[in-house]
């Protein structure tokens, strides 16, 4: 089902020039008698760790050696208990003169059995063994959660961590709480070394240091997968530039192909000297930058209605630092202004055919809350606000034959203090105070309807 699973390669077993294809065939617990009455020639052979008889010692050695004997080109071992495990092909017992001669990989129990299962229908894969340790692990957290900011920021280790367990032991472990102590780790070095940074700088420099992770064949994830990168402690401790912000989203669209972005530098040895800047991104955009200041701005413009998303970086090189930038740009056909006055938005749609209905949303990016309006051409859209801030504007605009999404971004400032939203003072949403409202009217009509019956 083309689904790819995480293996860890046995000591002694050798990478691979290209990957092993073949039928995926179960053999038990890869004893000789087993294999004996079965076809097995050619194949990637799945067995289960350990012995169905209590107390033989089954080495993965004797199991590769079975598997070689019988024809197989590579074997997997899935776990008899939870987990995965790092095992050994060579070790102290093996028998003198044994070299293995297939590769062969341990594998999480659970996956295991789901293999053995899936191969009653489907037993043909592929197997490649490879040295890449910033593959992004399949049960790792995945964006985008919003079109307006990346998700995740960064990825760390947390795949098959030897670590600590209870009674003094070791164990393979994998998961987010392995891989958020390298981040905190990382984290605390920082403070230690400059006291005085703030937590939001402390997060530039990781980001901007972080190192590009690739699958198997060299083809980079996406920033939805990865997010700026991989960890990389020694650049994040020696690097100098703080960046504001390390990554961002641009919106452009038919009507406003421009877009500009402010990028605030500051240097831990006060020096903003010998720096360069470049742009790696979709080629149907014109990049200029200069420098004003600590402010470095950057404008993007799109010369051709290439529409859709793209991810790319600005690349700030100083001295012989490097610092990434990602960013994720939506480039889009129809588009969303808004402008404010006394705490009101105000919303204009263009899309360059015609249009009938339209649905905004409107964010609020402290605490998450969304107000929706609906539209259509030659109504006045606007939405109050009740507190300043930035707030995040989606539009999908309906055509005759299709919708279109629009985003636009904006600063409000010009609520008056000691606004207060309506009904604030009850302490309830509005939802519920609706409800009330609804249910004392009806109330009120019943008991009038009551008292013009009892008077007649």
């Amino acid at each position: 089902n083309e689904k790819p699973y995480t293996v860890i390669p046995m000591v002694g077993s050798a990478s691979l020039d290209e990957p092993i294809k073949g039928q995926i065939i179960f053999g038990g617990y890869g004893k000789q008698k087993e294999l004996s009455g079965m076809e097995v020639a050619d194949s990637i052979l799945l067995v289960e760790r350990g012995s169905d008889v209590e107390g033989e010692l089954l080495y993965f050695s004797i199991k590769e050696e079975n598997a070689a004997n019988a024809g197989a080109r590579a074997l997997i071992v899935y776990n008899n208990e939870p987990g995965i495990f790092l095992g050994e092909l060579t070790h102290e017992f093996v028998e003198p003169g044994y070299q293995p001669r297939i590769p062969v990989v341990s594998i999480d129990r659970e996956e295991g059995l789901e293999i053995k299962e899936i191969i009653q229908e489907e037993n043909f894969a592929s197997l490649n063994l490879f040295f890449n340790p910033d593959f992004v692990a399949h049960f790792s957290s995945r964006g985008p959660v919003s079109p307006f900011y990346i998700k995740p920021d960064i990825v760390a280790p947390g795949a098959y961590i030897n670590t600590t367990q209870n009674n003094g032991d070791y164990n393979f472990t994998s998961g987010t709480s392995y891989a958020a102590p390298h981040v905190s780790g990382a984290a605390a070095l920082l403070i230690q070394k400059n006291p005085n940074i703030h937590h939001h700088e402390i997060k530039s420099l990781l980001l901007t240091t972080s190192e590009p992770v690739s699958d198997a064949y060299g083809q980079e994830f996406s920033l939805k997968d990865a997010g700026a990168g991989r960890l990389n402690i020694a650049r994040a401790y020696e690097a100098t530039l703080i960046i504001q912000p390390p990554h961002f989203v641009m919106n452009l669209s038919s009507e406003k192909p421009i877009e500009e972005q402010v990028l605030e530098l500051k240097s831990l040895n006060d020096s903003l000297n010998n720096i360069d800047v470049s742009f790696e991104g979709p080629d149907f955009i014109q990049f200029s930058n200069f420098r004003e200041g600590n402010n470095l701005k950057i404008r993007m413009n799109a010369l051709e209605e290439k529409f859709g998303d793209y991810e790319g970086r600005i690349i700030i090189n100083q001295n012989e630092d490097r610092y990434v930038i990602p960013f994720l740009l939506h480039y889009t056909e129809a588009s969303i202004s808004t402008s404010q006055q006394d705490g009101t938005l105000s919303f204009e749609i263009y899309h360059p055919e015609e249009w009938s209905f339209a649905k905004i949303s409107v964010t609020n990016s402290k605490d998450g809350s969304t107000e929706t309006i609906s539209t259509n051409p030659g109504k006045l859209s606007t939405m109050n606000v009740y507190q300043n801030g930035e707030y995040w504007i989606q539009t999908s605009v309906k055509t005759e034959e299709d919708s279109f999404d629009a985003f636009d971004v904006i600063e409000v400032n010009s609520v008056l203090p000691g606004t207060v939203k309506p009904f604030d003072w009850f302490g309830l949403p509005e939802k519920q105070i609706g409800i009330i409202a609804i249910v004392a009217i009806v109330m009120g009509l019943v008991g009038l309807k009551i008292s013009r019956i009892k008077q007649v």
